[in-house]
């Protein structure tokens, strides 16, 4: 079979467009699209935290403490620790992160808004039931093999 007719090279190669997009779009701002990526997951007004955000970016934690810790150095991001329990950890965006923040935002609307305008509607609907049923399978084969049910995935 030719990658080019496989499924999961169409969806990678996609995605690694997009990323790329994304990226130059950040760059003209002084940032990334993990960064931002980020940024639009912390709530703007209450913080987020610290604990919800990788589940959120779908990260392991270990690569989420890397990303935090630079966002911190960057002065886009504050930890508060909570008075009542110091393992608790909430993530506030400063100003400057709120900044970029928006960046971000309008990023993801200008290339959702572009898509919309290009791409039926009709397609886009079958488009995104086709992704959530992959995931869904997806997510089932990775609870069976984490089960131990299968040696490998049924394919």
């Amino acid at each position: 079979m030719r990658k080019e007719k496989t499924i999961d090279f169409q969806i990678k190669w996609a995605w690694h467009s997009i990323s790329r997009m994304y990226n130059a779009y950040a760059a003209r701002h002084d940032t990334t699209m993990a960064v931002g990526y980020v940024l639009l997951n912390i709530d703007i007004e209450n913080g987020t935290p610290a604990t919800k955000i990788a589940p959120l970016l779908g990260m392991e934690p270990r690569s989420l403490v890397r990303m935090l810790k630079n966002l911190e150095e960057k002065g886009l991001i504050t930890r508060e620790v909570s008075e009542t329990d110091k393992r608790f950890v909430r993530i506030m965006l400063t100003d400057l992160g709120k900044e970029k923040r928006e960046i971000a935002r309008e990023g993801v609307i200008s290339f959702n808004t572009m898509i919309r305008d290009k791409i039926p509607l009709d397609k886009l609907v079958t488009f995104f039931e086709v992704i959530k049923d992959i995931n869904r399978l997806v997510e089932d084969e990775n609870q069976k093999l984490k089960a131990g049910e299968l040696d490998e995935p049924e394919l």
